[in-house]
């Protein structure tokens, strides 16, 4: 516990302010080379129309806003509050960094940047091996669970370079994840409508399982935050809990938002084929 308490003076446990906002540079590094490779693909696909073109406006705004959702949680407000006052507010960055950043950026990246990578042999085979259904759930999940044994999590809490290691897997293994949902190659083809309601519903089951150990145990399961300056009166044991309920209640429900999302999808597609093969109706030209 000394040893905790000695890092947290270290980090700079000042008391909170809304007034300011903290930067950390390897963040800002890390979105501008992402923005750097966006921009560099999109003017060379801009170039070479035939390998499907820039990007569409839709695109560059959705990847845009997956960077800057990125940036404001790992810098400011909410990273202050994650890293030296509570374990809940963490939790919330967790699951921004895994449930909202990565599909932005996957729906916000034309196909064309993916086949540029896959002309190489190399990264076609092991991308043909880690797109599969199967390994994007292990390893998502193994990931997740992973980093929420306390001794991992504490290691990740008491030395940045590890807690920045913590996550980027975390942003791997997601937009893995996200793969079976999202793909838009048909080389690593998405799930079929069924088997991605079924997937969503799976995912939620290990998630359960860690938000279940955190929200019923009967110690701090992570000290620093116990010699933490208190937040709203909020105790060690009140933040933990409150915590293991934001991983287990809005994670659950934000797949059970996915799956209905998908049902509609699966249902307007059955409309459309229904349709199309009734004779004198056609679907709606797409535009």
């Amino acid at each position: 516990m000394a040893g905790l308490h000695l890092t947290l003076l270290l980090h700079g446990a000042a008391p909170l302010t809304w007034t300011g906002f903290s930067v950390h540079w390897s963040t800002v590094i890390g979105c501008v080379a992402l923005a750097g490779w966006y921009e560099w693909n999109a003017r060379a696909a801009a170039r070479n129309p035939a390998s499907g073109g820039a990007p569409t406006q839709g695109q560059r705004a959705r990847f845009i806003a997956g960077l800057v959702i990125m940036l404001l949680s790992l810098n400011g407000p909410l990273h202050d509050l994650s890293d030296t006052f509570l374990f809940s507010a963490h939790m919330v960055q967790h699951l921004v960094l895994t449930l909202i950043v990565p599909p932005l950026l996957i729906a916000g990246t034309p196909a064309s940047f993916f086949r540029r990578a896959l002309r190489a042999p190399a990264v076609a085979r092991v991308a043909r091996v880690i797109s599969r259904p199967v390994f994007c759930f292990a390893a998502f999940n193994l990931v997740i669970a992973g980093w929420h044994v306390p001794a991992l999590y504490n290691l990740a809490l008491a030395n940045h370079p590890v807690h920045i290691v913590e996550h980027l897997m975390f942003l791997v293994a997601a937009v893995l994840m996200w793969w079976p949902l999202l793909s838009p190659l048909p080389e690593l083809p998405r799930l079929s409508y069924p088997l991605q309601m079924l997937y969503c519903f799976l995912m939620t089951i290990p998630m359960s399982i860690v938000a279940v150990y955190i929200t019923y145990a009967d110690s701090v399961l992570y000290p620093l935050y116990a010699s933490a300056p208190r937040i709203w009166q909020l105790s060690p044991m009140q933040d933990q809990l409150i915590g293991g309920l934001i991983m287990w209640i809005p994670g659950g429900l934000f797949f059970a938002g996915v799956m209905a999302v998908v049902f509609f999808k699966w249902s307007a597609a059955d409309s459309d084929t229904v349709a199309g093969a009734q004779p004198g109706m056609h679907p709606a030209p797409s535009r």
